[in-house]
């Protein structure tokens, strides 16, 4: 195991009020010191504190119980504390500020810090990646007091203390803005000029170290208890004791459970959107992100358009007509028709975040300088697009498994492909999407597309394609995937026979799919599913419902889901969830369960407990499109 390499720095120690120490970085050498001071010197495995003549037993005591911590928290207990005074000190003391030979310097040790010395107030900014720009606010604080509950888990943060640049990286950030923030902190740090002793630190969030603790107001893990203190100068210390109160109430927030399930929206209601987002759409230009090292968009072909990859990422430029209402002075010419462009970023969801970022870079600045003020950017992600979005493809959205022109080996034959056509909660979320070929995935009230290849040399793509319709199908469903399959498969080397559910040949279909095998009969749980987030984001309890048409990746990693499928309801646990989320849910669940048997006597639940990748069928089936868990981002 290597050893760990260690920077080592000296701490002048200052008082910051509200009774806590400010340390403030010094030169490493012995003419930093100065009598009335305590200093704290740290070269990793030995931690020195120096106490001048006419320093503060307060500070010595303070600083010391500092270097505790860092011992304790930062060094697994490893790291020796060696206590110096003014001419008595260690060979290794001196040796340590940069005395090779390891004896006290003949000049003495003299006051020279300045009785006018402040200490620079903190400055701490966000890291944001905005609209394509990097962005770095500085964050307002309230009663100009810096406290460690405006660092967010999400965010990424900078603070500047001059002599010290912190960047402080939360567990739920993503390494786009990692990366970011880590140019930024170099380029801020060198804007000004700082003495050579000065440092940039990165902090992880959880990992903080103890100088870094210490720049935020009340911020330690253990309150020491002491009996002779009164509300009043624990009130100086810094601590809200109307908020510990507070926070002593279990607050939830419990009324999505009860709230009624959302009504699906009717076919006329459907269309007549549609019809009025296409009627408004005056032009739509696609493009797409092709290439492997030098990546950029080229414009996707006009028969390509509705097609979508999973590992790619595309952007729609659309131009929509607004009306401009006319005034009511007949003699005065018509107006001219406005003009408003939405820019739509689609990402796969096996495509990784740097399309976003080839986007922001590339055609979001173009984009920006022809349209200006008009110009709105929606980023969307892999079924989790808005209705407006999805009417434009009027209902025939497909989605691909892989990634566009992706070249196949050449000892490979070309795979099996299943598709499956699903709307949720309203006409205008259906989407043909490409699942894993398998029988059990098959249900009478849906229509599929299997796609058997043969085998065969020649580079063109021969094979059988199946229309599979469900028995149970609606004739709506039936028309529309008719017609999908027509224009997927509109190619002399493909045969496409249309088969009722039980009219499926045994040779080419059933070993398509694996082997005959049991599949669901109805999708009854389309009419009860409900899912719902359980989360403490915002410092209670809360539960919140997501909209009906839901997805696999609204499973949120750090949180806990409540799946109601009419039958069973199932709690959800992510990866990164705590106890206490698991205990409230766990209640929560019953609370809805109980609810549920008031509302629906008849369809009485039970409750089941999933971890994420050990989910059943009776679960997965309730997301169009199930399949392996996308990995978090970076």
């Amino acid at each position: 195991v290597e050893d760990v390499a260690y920077t080592v720095r000296l701490y002048r120690v200052h008082g910051a009020g509200n009774s806590s120490i400010h340390l403030e970085p010094v030169p490493v050498s012995a003419e930093s010191l100065d009598p009335r001071f305590v200093f704290l010197l740290d070269t990793g495995l030995k931690i020195f504190m120096w106490y001048g003549k006419r320093a503060k037993n307060t500070f010595k005591s303070k600083a010391r119980l500092l270097a505790e911590k860092i011992n304790k928290n930062e060094r697994k207990n490893k790291a020796e504390i060696i206590m110096e005074t003014l001419n008595d000190e260690s060979a290794d003391f001196w040796k340590a500020l940069g005395e090779e030979d390891g004896m006290r310097p003949e000049e003495p040790v003299i006051e020279h810090v300045s009785d006018d010395f402040a200490i620079i107030p903190p400055r701490l900014y966000q890291v944001k990646l905005g609209m394509g720009y990097l962005e770095l606010p500085q964050v307002e604080l309230t009663h100009n007091k810096l406290v460690h509950t405006l660092l967010q888990s999400r965010n990424v943060y900078i603070l500047d203390c001059y002599m010290d640049l912190f960047v402080w990286f939360g567990k739920k950030s993503t390494r786009l803005v990692r990366a970011a923030a880590v140019k930024l902190s170099h380029e801020l740090f060198t804007m000004m000029e700082r003495p050579s002793h000065a440092l940039v630190t990165r902090v992880q969030e959880g990992t903080e170290t103890q100088i870094f603790k210490i720049k935020f107001s009340g911020w330690d893990e253990v309150i020491a208890v002491d009996f002779t203190r009164t509300a009043e100068s624990v009130q100086k210390t810094g601590a809200d004791l109307n908020k510990w109160a507070r926070q002593q109430e279990t607050k939830a927030d419990l009324a999505a459970l009860f709230t009624p399930r959302q009504p699906p929206m009717t076919a006329t209601e459907a269309q007549q959107l549609m019809d009025d987002w296409n009627d408004d759409l005056d032009a739509m230009e696609a493009f797409v992100l092709e290439g492997t090292i030098n990546k950029k968009f080229v414009r996707l072909p006009e028969e390509e358009i509705g097609h979508f990859y999973s590992k790619d990422c595309y952007v729609f430029l659309c131009r929509y007509w607004v009306p401009v209402e006319e005034g009511e002075d007949e003699e005065s010419p018509p107006p001219e028709e406005d003009h408003q462009c939405i820019v739509y970023f689609w990402q796969g969801r096996d495509a990784s975040n740097m399309g976003w970022l080839t986007f922001t870079f590339t055609l979001q600045k173009k984009f920006k300088e022809l349209f200006g003020e008009n110009l709105e950017v929606v980023r969307t992600h892999q079924q989790q697009e808005n209705f407006k979005f999805l009417a434009h493809f009027k209902r025939k959205m497909v989605i691909h498994m892989g990634k566009r022109k992706e070249p196949r080996p050449r000892n490979q034959s070309a795979p099996v492909e299943l598709y499956h056509l699903r709307a949720n909660g309203s006409p205008l979320c259906t989407r043909l999407v490409q699942i894993r070929p398998d029988a059990t995935a098959l249900n009478s009230a849906f229509c599929y597309i299997l796609k058997v290849p043969f085998e065969s040399e020649e580079e063109t793509e021969s094979g059988i394609v199946y229309l599979w319709l469900g028995s149970k199908a609606s004739p709506e469903d039936v028309k529309l995937a008719e017609e999908i399959a027509d224009e997927m498969f509109n190619s002399p080397w493909i045969t496409l026979q249309v088969l009722n559910e039980g009219e499926e040949p045994d040779n080419f279909f059933w070993v398509g799919l694996g082997g005959r095998k049991p599949y669901e009969k109805d999708a009854d749980f389309m009419n009860y599913t409900r899912l719902f987030r359980c989360s403490n984001e915002k410092g209670y309890f809360t539960v919140s419902e997501k909209c009906s048409d839901f997805c696999q990746d609204d499973l949120a990693d750090d949180d806990i889901m409540i799946l109601d499928n009419g039958e069973q309801v199932f709690l959800w646990l992510g990866s990164r969830c705590s106890e206490v989320e698991v205990k409230l849910a766990y209640k929560s669940a019953q609370v809805y369960i109980q609810h549920m048997r008031a509302k629906q006597p008849d369809k009485l639940r039970k409750l089941f407990l999933t971890l994420k990748n050990k989910e059943s069928r009776r679960f997965t089936k309730c997301f169009h499109g199930w399949s392996q868990h996308k990995r978090p981002p970076e």
